[in-house]
């Protein structure tokens, strides 16, 4: 099989084509042919060790001290089922299925990909192609997770989406319009537009100081908005959610989540099946609706520098 890996860490230019041995499904095992995989800006950083200041070493410590452990990236996919390993029932050969490989196995972005029967694997809907759902949930899962089960935004609340057009950006103006809030969109003026399609009331450009607010939920996606900046700009019961953070703001948001009437929002995402059907479900109700920059294999390499650039508008995937 061919598959886009990383033997080094560096530059989007590390990134390879390889053929590789296929993989065989083992017991409660599917194997997939993978039709499309996500490019995230998680992806970007692994492999360039573009990580938060002071998690440079956790991440050699999760992925490897000298060279990716697995050089092989990628977490998201959509594809086939290609064939059923030993004892697995209720799966049927030519299913198309998308999902995410589990933990910090990654893995997709190459031809073939097992995955166990228990993982977060769900049949593709009809109303996404195979770019659009393998770019669909690392988006869907984090704006959620953020809005609704910590934050807990409400109808009517104002909230501030700091990089709001990216994957997560995206997915977070859909849910927060879906919910009812009133939204204001930081992003390059470039992308303005853009936001507003998928539901800003309102656009900030985010190389000026930030809007005054006062804001009643604040999603800092850019990682540009920590506590000491962020808190002028918060309402009474304010809820400020970190969703890129560096590792003081991680500590601090952990051990003193309350500050005042304000609170932190810091845990991290729940990828279970429930939050899975939760997606597809706001997907159906038409409140989810992905964009996407497929490029082909053979420009892997692009693919990450779109997807570490902090300037791609939604999520970026890569064809096979």
């Amino acid at each position: 099989m061919i598959a886009a890996t990383a033997r080094r860490y560096g530059p989007p230019e590390v990134m390879r084509l390889e053929t590789l041995p296929d993989p065989v499904p083992g017991p409660g095992e599917l194997l997939i042919r993978v039709q499309a995989f996500g490019v995230t800006r998680g992806d970007a950083r692994i492999r360039g060790l573009d990580a938060p200041r002071g998690m440079g070493l956790a991440l050699r410590l999760a992925f490897g001290l000298t060279r990716p452990r697995q050089p092989v990236l990628g977490r998201e996919f959509a594809g086939i089922v290609a064939a059923l390993g030993p004892g697995v029932t209720g799966w049927t050969p030519g299913e198309a299925v998308m999902g995410i490989t589990p933990g910090m196995r990654m893995g997709a972005g190459a031809e073939f990909l097992t995955l166990p029967t228990t993982g977060l694997l769900v049949r593709r809907p009809e109303t996404l192609t195979a770019p659009e759902a393998a770019g669909f949930l690392f988006g869907a899962l984090s704006a959620a997770d953020f809005l609704i089960d910590q934050a807990r935004l409400q109808p009517g609340e104002r909230l501030l989406v700091n990089g709001a057009t990216g994957a997560v950006g995206l997915a977070a103006l859909r849910i927060a319009r879906h919910l009812g809030a009133r939204i204001t969109a930081a992003a390059s003026p470039a992308n303005h537009a853009l936001a507003v399609e998928h539901g800003a009331e309102g656009t900030h450009d985010y190389h000026l100081p930030p809007p005054s607010g006062p804001f009643d939920v604040i999603l800092d996606v850019a990682g540009t908005l920590p506590w000491p900046r962020a808190r002028p700009l918060l309402a009474p019961k304010g809820r400020l959610c970190l969703v890129t953070a560096d590792l003081a703001g991680l500590i601090g948001a952990t051990l003193r989540p309350t500050r005042g009437t304000h609170r932190l929002c810091a845990a991290m995402i729940r990828e279970t099946p429930e939050a899975v059907a939760r997606a597809l479900a706001l997907h159906a109700q038409g409140a989810l609706v992905p964009r996407t920059t497929a490029l082909p294999l053979d420009q892997i390499v692009e693919a990450h520098r779109l997807a570490g650039s902090g300037h791609k508008q939604g999520a970026v995937t890569v064809t096979f």
